[in-house]
């Protein structure tokens, strides 16, 4: 007779315990100040992407360009609960992280297209982009290599005996990669303030998660190092608040690392060269139709009477206004020079 298998163990207690899913007892609420703010700040990633969508078709923008349309609620709900001194980094669909830090779009959208005026003075373009004085510790082109650096920032938080906390996101095409379960094993050793986000969009470069990972619940890949980890819907900004209240309480207490696995979506592919015929149309309208986190909010000012149809189109304008001066400063602002190319280099001599 086979054996029956034993119940999961907690590693702090050793008693049978649950995976731990964000099971929502009920709504996570927010202040009308909060929702309204949410919406306008995912509305703005949302129409700055769909612009540098339309500069990359029409040849302004070089290179790579990941979008990052669909996801918005993630990296707002995170950053919403963050505050001054804490770091961030993330992979090269970066664009809304940065908006999200408070950096300026034009400086973001001249750097898309190879501009002086960008923020990496138009060397870097959309995967190389940097600002230490917002927190924001760069986009990385190389899959995964993000998180051993977000590891490190945590260990400088803990090294400084500050209360900050590193926020590293990587999506689920980087979970395999060796240098994500170093970091997780030196993150828990030191017991670091690093809140380690999966972005699980579910398609990777192009392939399924299932045809990918032979563990798709992803919020336990850290139980061999010991690391608690959580499943959050990442189209729900009110649960992602939520669950990153919880995260960045453990991590300033000295209790981290956190491990948070959002179940979110990409509209478009993975770049801009990609035309996503892994998946079928039908699926990606049934996305945007049932879970798009814009139109979630949307519905919850409109049946909560807090803003009109009327107010809601002024602020799309005004948003809409914005991108379209970023879009008009980038393509005013002057090509780099060509001594940029011997600036910001190391040599070892």
């Amino acid at each position: 007779m086979a054996k029956k298998p034993s119940p999961r163990k907690s590693v702090k207690s050793g008693k049978p315990t649950a995976r731990r899913k964000n099971v929502k007892a009920k709504t996570p609420e927010a202040t009308n100040e909060e929702l309204i703010e949410y919406y306008k700040t995912m509305l703005m990633m949302r129409r700055f992407e769909e612009k540098a969508g339309q500069m990359y078709g029409m040849g302004l923008i070089g290179g790579f360009c990941h979008l990052y349309i669909g996801q918005e609620a993630v990296v707002t709900g995170i950053q919403a609960a963050l505050k001054d001194g804490d770091s961030i980094l993330t992979s090269y669909r970066d664009h809304a992280h940065m908006l999200a830090c408070g950096i300026d779009p034009k400086i973001i959208l001249a750097e898309l297209t190879g501009r002086a005026d960008g923020i990496s003075s138009g060397k870097g373009g959309s995967m190389h982009m940097f600002s230490v004085e917002k927190g924001f510790f760069g986009g990385h082109g190389i899959v995964g290599a993000q998180v051993p650096i977000g590891t490190g920032l945590a260990f400088a938080h803990k090294y400084r005996k500050s209360d900050n906390v590193s926020v590293t996101y990587f999506g689920d095409g980087a979970v395999n990669q060796g240098q994500v379960y170093e970091s997780f094993n030196m993150a828990r050793l030191w017991n670091l303030p690093v809140i380690f986000i999966i972005e699980n969009n579910q398609y990777a470069m192009g392939t399924s998660l299932e045809r990918a990972s032979s563990e798709i619940e992803l919020y336990r890949r850290g139980e061999s190092f010991k690391i608690d980890g959580e499943m959050v819907d990442g189209m729900d900004v009110l649960a992602v608040k939520e669950a990153a209240d919880r995260a960045v309480a453990t991590c300033r207490q000295g209790k981290g690392p956190v491990l948070i696995e959002m179940k979110t979506y990409r509209y478009r592919g993975h770049s801009m060269s990609d035309p996503a015929k892994y998946r079928s149309k039908e699926e990606v309208s049934k996305m945007r139709s049932e879970s798009d986190p814009i139109d979630q909010i949307k519905r919850r000012l409109l049946d909560g009477k807090l803003l009109s149809e009327d107010q809601l189109k002024k602020i799309d304008k005004e948003i809409k206004a914005v991108v379209s001066e970023a879009a008009e400063f980038a393509q005013n602002s002057p090509e780099p020079d060509p001594s940029e190319l011997y600036t910001d280099i190391l040599v070892a001599e």
